[in-house]
């Protein structure tokens, strides 16, 4: 009996599943007849055969379909995995290396994407482009805006969210959990006396609107009797030269007297800026970085900053990478506990507040 073309489409999708060429969930049925050339009406039927024999599992309207591996007997695929990394910097990180390592264990295959989202802007027709142009059976993003990951979480390829703006973001992720710490810090600047505190955070943390964290220091200012305005959460051009003028800004008439700084990159600007212009830490001004780093350690004082164990957010990245290869639809989001390390840069604001230029010969 001479097979229709539904039936031929459907051992096609069968032989493809088998082989690796789909992961985890199937495409669209839209997505699908462009990629094979078929009728939508056509590939429709193909799929429900597969539904009918248990090898996909029809999630409901609006839903990829599961691939069932354990009814076809298919080995847990070997993918290909690309990190997309917020900048450059992050592939010194010692994390990732540990995730590189962990994957590869398993037969994964992976690699830093060739562009990161600072390359690309954190512009999603250019994320989009740029992802079309890769080959990857999943993605890492590393600290993506919100407008990115949405549109990672609508894709047919997998992709999960190591840290960034996850808000209502449909996708696995995981990340460190800062509120009850980030609180605790905003709350000791208080006690010591600082009313005048600026969080220097990157352009995708402050806007369309600010994130749940600059949202929640803003709040417990206001919530310890301190005005808050555009002051303590600047604008400001995202280059070394902008950092420059937004420094030289802040110093020149009102200068803060504690500031939380987002990340060690702009840690370490920091610094740099206030050895230049004489002015000590914690003396004229307290420091907190949001994140840890392995250079903090050889730091006398002691950086006050925000901490996590990294090992349990690689684990669960390594994790959903082997859920994904076995067919497993895995959104789930964990986050894990971050500890205020009050550290030696913080201390009672200064009695007078010079400015730069005062403290220049």
């Amino acid at each position: 009996m001479l097979k229709t073309y539904a039936d031929q489409l459907a051992d096609r999708l069968r032989e493809g599943i088998i082989k690796g060429r789909w992961v985890g969930t199937m495409p669209g049925c839209d997505r699908l007849a462009r990629e094979l050339g078929a009728n939508s009406r056509t590939v429709m039927r193909a799929l429900t055969q597969l539904e009918t024999n248990g090898l996909l599992i029809n999630q409901g309207s609006g839903k990829r379909r599961l691939i069932n591996h354990r009814q076809a007997n298919i080995r847990p695929a070997s993918l290909r995995v690309q990190v997309l990394l917020y900048e450059e910097l992050d592939r010194k990180l010692d994390y990732l290396v540990e995730l590189f390592h962990l994957l590869q264990a398993e037969n994964h295959a992976v690699c830093f994407a060739e562009k990161t989202l600072q390359d690309l802007g954190m512009n999603v027709d250019r994320v989009a482009r740029f992802v079309a142009s890769s080959q990857a059976d999943a993605w890492v993003v590393l600290g993506g805006s919100n407008e990115v990951l949405h549109w990672f979480s609508r894709q047919s390829t997998p992709a999960f969210a190591l840290f960034g703006r996850l808000t209502k973001v449909p996708m696995a992720s995981t990340s460190p959990k800062k509120a009850d710490a980030f609180e605790e810090a905003v709350d000791q600047l208080v006690a010591l006396g600082h009313r005048r505190m600026v969080y220097l955070v990157r352009e995708e943390r402050r806007k369309p609107t600010p994130g749940f964290l600059e949202r929640l220091f803003l709040e417990r200012l206001a919530a310890r009797g301190v005005s808050t305005g555009t002051y303590n959460l600047p604008d400001w051009e995202e280059s070394p030269a902008g950092l420059h003028l937004l420094l030289e800004s802040l110093f020149q008439r009102t200068p803060p007297t504690a500031m939380l700084i987002d990340g060690p990159a702009l840690f370490a600007a920091v610094r740099a800026y206030l050895g230049d212009h004489r002015l000590t830490v914690p003396g004229d001004i307290s420091l907190i970085c949001t994140d840890p780093d392995p250079t903090f350690a050889w730091c006398v004082p002691q950086v006050s900053h925000m901490s996590w164990d990294t090992r349990p957010l690689i684990r669960r990245v390594a994790g959903w990478v082997n859920n994904i290869s076995r067919g497993k639809d895995d959104r789930r989001k964990s986050s894990h506990k971050v500890r205020f390390i009050p550290g030696g840069t913080i201390g009672p604001p200064p009695p007078t507040q010079p400015s730069t230029r005062s403290k220049q010969c």
